[in-house]
C-alpha cells in the first residue's frame, strides 16, 4: 500500500540552502515530492511541498529536525488528500496595482467573488517608496459566470483608486 502524502511547511529567515538541504533529506531517504510552492515574503523564506512515502507526519518530521533546528525554521507536517492531476486551470488572469492601503486584499477578492471567480493563486507585493507605497497583486483563477461580471466588478475597482487589468487566459484541456 502507497504511504499518504504529509504537507510540509517550514518557515523561517531567508538564507542560501534551505531548499537545498531540505530536498537532500527527503531525497536521501527516497521520498516522492509531489507539488512544492516556495517563495521569499518579505525577508522569509516560505516551502510548502507535497510528499510521500518518508513515514508519517513524526517521522517526517524528525528527519527535517535538524534541518530545522540548523535554519531556524518552522516546520508543521499534515497528512492530506493530495487530489493530484485533478488541477483546476485558470481562465483568467487579474493585475492590481493602486496605493497601498488597508482592505485592499479583503476588497478585491471579495467582489470577485461575487462576481463568480475562484481564485487559484494570489501573489502580492510591496512597490513603490516607503513614504509612497503601491500594493501589487496578482490574482489567477476561474470564472463560474463568464468574463463579463469579472470586467464589471474591476470596472467598479477601478473607481476606488486602483488600476486592475483583466486577462482571459487560454487553457490547454485535454
Amino acid at each position: 500500500m502507497t504511504q499518504p502524502w504529509l504537507l510540509l511547511t517550514l518557515v523561517g529567515a531567508d538564507r542560501p540552502g534551505i531548499v537545498a538541504q531540505v530536498t537532500r533529506v527527503l531525497y536521501g531517504v527516497g521520498a516522492e515530492l509531489g507539488e512544492a510552492a516556495m517563495m521569499r515574503l518579505g525577508n522569509q523564506f516560505a516551502i510548502m511541498m507535497m510528499v510521500r512515502g518518508a513515514g508519517g507526519t513524526e517521522e517526517v518530521a524528525g528527519l527535517l529536525e535538524s534541518t530545522r533546528v540548523d535554519f531556524h525554521l518552522k516546520l508543521h507536517v499534515d497528512p492530506i488528500d493530495a487530489s493530484l492531476h485533478q488541477h483546476r486551470e485558470p481562465d483568467v488572469s487579474i493585475i492590481v496595482h493602486g496605493a497601498d492601503r488597508s482592505g485592499i486584499v479583503s476588497e478585491v477578492t471579495a467582489a470577485l467573488l461575487e462576481a463568480g471567480m475562484n481564485i487559484l493563486d494570489l501573489r502580492s507585493d510591496v512597490g513603490g517608496s516607503e513614504d509612497k507605497p503601491i500594493y501589487i497583486m496578482q490574482i489567477d483563477g476561474e470564472t463560474t459566470a463568464g468574463i463579463e461580471p469579472i470586467e464589471k466588478c474591476v470596472a467598479q475597482l477601478a473607481g476606488q483608486g486602483l488600476t486592475v487589468r483583466v486577462t482571459p487566459l487560454e487553457t490547454m484541456r485535454g
